[in-house]
């Protein structure tokens, strides 16, 4: 039988996730120290697996112990011969909450590329500053705030120069997002709902009772933001089934994939004005319809993927 603690991760892990879309910078939480390229033969195993860990990931200790949450840096080349040959498009897949370092080493990477294009339910052409993007507002605002404070992280916003001259808005309008949403007949609350029934069914199938009481316990835990991250970086690793559960009977949504495309349409401005290098900087819950995209639509080979420390789940 399903516990109450269970359902109320679930729902906190669904809601969490859509926040993390809507409220739009990107992701739900984080990523920092570069780890190595993969080589062919790695790549060919993490295909084998489900299309998140390419994305997002959990490394672990010699004696298995959570060790870090790792998001990912995949990159994308026109090959010789194509529309786009010798052009480059790096998918930065981000979350909301995470350490100061990774935002500090994003800042620092950002500078490389022509532009970079970001996420942001706003009005066309939004620029964000430091003061505007550091504002806390709203109740979801304060529910980050309360996230922040619990796994002793920091906000995305509050370090991510989103002043920079090389960064673009690529994204919805409210008015945008609002007006798909009614044509699909969809809305937040039914994402909610899916998302919610989806993790249930996984849980009741999948998850020992004994998690809730871990999560109960680490609560009040001494090392408290240590334990929480650890269980949150496990439901993180389960993003694929909630993302999915996003989708509507079509297999689209607002959320993911209609946003997506306007990123993408933003992306082909780009490279038609001759930018070569280009980052598209989203929530790593976006980066694999982007992905395909990326093969299907611009005609683009994968070639790399570097991974970057979110969390130090050792560390309290």
């Amino acid at each position: 039988m399903l516990t109450l603690q269970s359902w109320l991760k679930t729902m906190l892990l669904a809601i969490g996730l859509i926040v993390a879309s809507l409220v739009g910078a990107v992701g739900a939480f984080a990523q920092a120290a570069v780890a190595p390229v993969e080589t062919a033969e790695q790549e060919k195993e993490a295909n084998a697996k489900k299309a998140t860990s390419e994305y997002l990931r959990i490394t672990k200790l010699d004696n298995g112990k959570p060790d870090s949450m790792e998001t990912s840096i995949v990159r994308f080349e026109g090959p010789a011969g194509s529309k786009y040959a010798g052009r480059v498009v790096d998918l930065i897949g981000v979350v909301h909450i995470g350490q100061k370092e990774y935002y500090e080493q994003l800042n620092q990477r950002f500078a490389d590329y022509d532009r970079v294009l970001y996420e942001l339910v706003a009005p066309e052409g939004t620029t964000v500053s430091k003061e505007q993007a550091g504002e806390v507002r709203g109740p979801l605002g304060a529910m980050q705030l309360g996230m922040k404070d619990i796994l002793n992280l920091d906000f995305q916003l509050e370090h991510i120069d989103y002043d920079a001259k090389n960064f673009r808005h690529a994204d919805m309008s409210p008015e945008e997002f609002a007006a798909d949403m009614a044509e699909r007949g969809d809305s937040v609350m039914k994402m909610v709902f899916r998302m919610l029934g989806s993790g249930m069914a996984t849980q009741a199938a999948a998850e020992p009772a004994a998690s809730d009481t871990a999560l109960l316990f680490a609560l009040f835990a001494p090392d408290r933001a240590r334990r929480m991250k650890q269980i949150m970086a496990s439901q993180f690793e389960d993003m694929e089934i909630a993302t999915a559960a996003m989708a509507d009977a079509t297999g689209k949504s607002t959320i993911i994939t209609e946003r997506n495309a306007k990123a993408f349409s933003v992306l082909a401005d780009e490279l038609q004005r001759g930018s070569r290098k280009v980052a598209v900087f989203y929530g790593a819950g976006h980066l694999p319809d982007m992905a395909d995209r990326l093969r299907n639509d611009f005609q683009m080979k994968k070639t790399q993927t570097e991974w970057f420390q979110a969390w130090d789940l050792q560390k309290n």
